[in-house]
């Protein structure tokens, strides 16, 4: 289905899934993060399964994901403009009967999605505190994506935990240098951290990007450390063959 298109904006396509969304690099645009925590994500391919994606942004997390399962997405954006370019995306992929988008605070969302309902939650939260001295983009859409302005990591452990069913399984992509903050909130949000994966921009370099998974009410314990995954190629531009496996299918 076409769309119209707004100023500024293009049409990016991540060709592992066929998937196409809606970009503006001056309001927001996908990256790697979002890709990747797409593909760590298991869901299950029942048609009753319903998947939250928090901070959805331009819908890009859970367009990359709809692939996995027969049941239903909702989208939860705080800021209209990028709640409007993922409703636009949902189209231009025909995905209308499996997606909503909510233009919503994500702490307001359980008065539209019920509390203990909902099967998996992904998220992309913003990484970086907001403080003083914090130096933030003066561009107010990517400063709210980046920085905890609209919200912060304890209001996002705890909107996951309240919509999520016993066992259910929640997914995220954070930064390192907060790993211990991060799975201390998730266990003081009955989230129960299974797995770390992290990601390394290259061989010899510091992870700066690290996927977590967890179960709500899950047992204590169990927590597995997975293989890396590193992206470019030692002293090369080219990707490893994970990722190009993940952005082309090969």
């Amino acid at each position: 289905m076409d769309v119209e298109l707004k100023p500024d904006e293009r049409i990016d396509h991540l060709e592992s899934h066929e998937i196409r969304v809606i970009q503006n690099p001056h309001v927001f645009s996908f990256s790697l993060d979002a890709i990747l925590l797409a593909d760590f994500a298991l869901i299950s391919k029942s048609a009753k399964t319903r998947v939250v994606d928090l901070c959805a942004g331009n819908g890009a997390v859970g367009l990359f994901a709809a692939h996995k399962t027969n049941g239903q997405f909702a989208e939860v954006e705080i800021q209209p403009k990028l709640a409007d370019m993922a409703e636009r995306s949902v189209k231009l992929n025909d995905l209308d009967d499996q997606f909503t988008v909510y233009n919503a605070d994500i702490k307001d969302i359980d008065q539209q999605i019920k509390r203990d309902s909902v099967d998996v939650v992904t998220c992309n939260p913003p990484y970086f505190e907001n403080t003083k001295t914090s130096h933030k983009n003066p561009n107010q859409y990517l400063a709210i994506a980046r920085h905890e302005i609209k919200t912060n990591l304890n209001m996002v452990l705890a909107v996951t935990s309240s919509l999520l069913k016993t066992n259910g399984r929640c997914y995220f992509v954070y930064r390192p240098d907060r790993m211990v903050e991060f799975l201390d909130k998730m266990r003081e949000h009955r989230l129960v951290p299974k797995e770390i994966q992290f990601i390394y921009p290259r061989e010899g370099r510091d992870s700066n990007m690290m996927l977590v998974s967890g179960i709500k009410d899950g047992r204590p314990g169990g927590l597995k450390i997975k293989a890396p995954i590193t992206v470019y190629k030692r002293n090369s531009d080219e990707y490893t063959e994970t990722i190009s496996r993940v952005l082309y299918g090969k």
